[in-house]
């Protein structure tokens, strides 16, 4: 499709530039013609010589002789005249190399300034561009491809040992230094602030709860054995059971009186947590032996084996997963794609960010697409055929060119016969 609106577009182009060659032409052929004329008319008796059909052979003379040069000067610039090799003609093909590098230069140097690009990428609203480019289907099929194919790739490499050999060598250097616990710290807070650490209480309690029934039987035998203990034998025999019985039933309605919305147990595990937060933040020590306490507990063996169960059925449910094209893995590209879609056109935070991020890269790349632009169009030119080149450029600019053969054979016809009247009235008729 492409090439046949080229073809067309050529087409067009050429009959164009025939028209207006034989129009420049034309006006050549009518000089030569006036200028025969002006000979032929007195010596047939037609009129007889005078100032006014000298000065019109003098003109027409003129106008042939410019007509013709300039002629010579248009096509001298593409080909040979006549196809004669007459030197310094065909200009353009003997010079494609030198006009291939200083096409390259110019396109270089002149248009892909920074000035240029600054304006041109001022007039885009490139954030619109990325979101609308994210919001395409075929662009979020080709991501989702590229990702669902790389993550055989990723996951090999996170389990041959490189990634963990590499987080093995930062892990410790993170939590064992200094910035580690005021982020701790705000973490923990941040879980405060939203009662989070209400639920790991209600949970405690609840393996508590579930210790003390499974467990009551035992507890009953301990509790009658410190009765025992503590009061001989015959005390412990007549109320040890009733005091056991008592104790386990104080601890669970005691448990069972643990409220999440008001709990005096609850308030105080509050202001307990909010005390340990402060002393993280603010107690170098304290946040020293807190970060060994995190380290050697993901230093743990028991630790290091349940992480690398959980990473096999990560694995395993990820690659099933990438196999189906509407997968969550699919699902989750897609929607993170839309929102930073969304995110692009109404964020404006973030649309200055893709502005000044663009304005950078691009200004950064300039000077490297610059000198690339310059050599790609001087071996394009370089590569071309002189004789397709030639017709190239002409096609493109002969148009134009011919009205240098207009204004050639026009401007000498009127400066032939002006300067012929000025002669005249100079010299006479001495001035032939």
């Amino acid at each position: 499709m492409t090439s046949q609106v080229e073809n067309t577009g050529d087409f067009a182009a050429r009959q164009v530039l025939r028209r207006y060659k034989r129009a420049a032409t034309g006006l050549l052929v009518l000089m030569g013609g006036l200028t025969v004329l002006g000979y032929a008319a007195p010596a047939a008796g037609w009129v007889r010589d005078g100032f006014w059909l000298e000065m019109l052979r003098a003109g027409a003379r003129a106008g042939v002789v410019g007509g013709l040069a300039d002629w010579f000067a248009v096509v001298a610039l593409f080909r040979h005249p006549m196809g004669l090799p007459i030197p310094h003609t065909a200009i353009l093909p003997a010079q494609k190399d030198r006009l291939g590098n200083a096409l390259g230069r110019f396109v270089a140097g002149q248009v892909f300034t920074e000035k240029e690009v600054t304006r041109v990428l001022a007039q885009m609203d490139v954030p619109a561009l990325v979101a609308r480019m994210l919001d395409d289907s075929a662009t979020q099929d080709t991501i989702v491809g590229a990702v669902t194919r790389s993550t055989p790739q990723i996951l090999d490499r996170l389990e041959d040992g490189r990634a963990s050999r590499g987080l093995a060598r930062v892990l410790p250097r993170l939590l064992g230094g200094n910035d580690l616990a005021p982020v701790i710290a705000k973490a923990l807070r941040s879980m405060v602030d939203d009662d989070r650490h209400q639920e790991v209480l209600s949970y405690l309690l609840g393996q508590i709860k579930d210790g003390l029934q499974s467990k009551e039987s035992s507890l009953r035998a301990m509790i009658e054995d410190r009765v025992r203990e503590q009061g001989g034998r015959f005390l412990g025999w007549a109320i040890g059971g009733s005091i056991a019985t008592k104790v386990i039933l104080a601890a669970g309605k005691e448990l069972e009186r643990v409220d999440p919305e008001n709990s005096s147990l609850r308030e105080g595990f509050t202001t307990w947590v909010r005390a340990q937060v402060d002393r993280i933040e603010t107690d170098p020590e304290r946040g020293r032996e807190f970060t060994q306490a995190v380290m050697s507990v993901l230093s743990h063996d028991s630790v290091a084996g349940w992480w690398g169960d959980i990473w096999h059925r990560f694995r395993r449910m990820v690659e099933s997963d990438i196999e189906d094209p509407e997968g969550r893995v699919a699902s989750l590209v897609r929607d993170g794609l839309s929102r930073l879609a969304t995110q692009a056109r109404t964020d404006d935070v973030l649309r200055r960010r893709i502005v000044d991020g663009t304005n950078h890269a691009v200004l950064r790349m300039l000077p490297f697409a610059r000198e690339r632009v310059g050599d790609f169009i001087a071996r394009v030119v370089s590569g071309w055929n002189t004789v397709e080149m030639a017709d190239r450029l002409e096609l493109r600019v002969g148009k134009d060119l011919q009205f240098i053969r207009f204004n050639g054979t026009l401007v000498g016809f009127g400066v032939g016969a002006l300067l012929f009247a000025i002669l005249r009235l100079m010299f006479g008729l001495n001035a032939q």
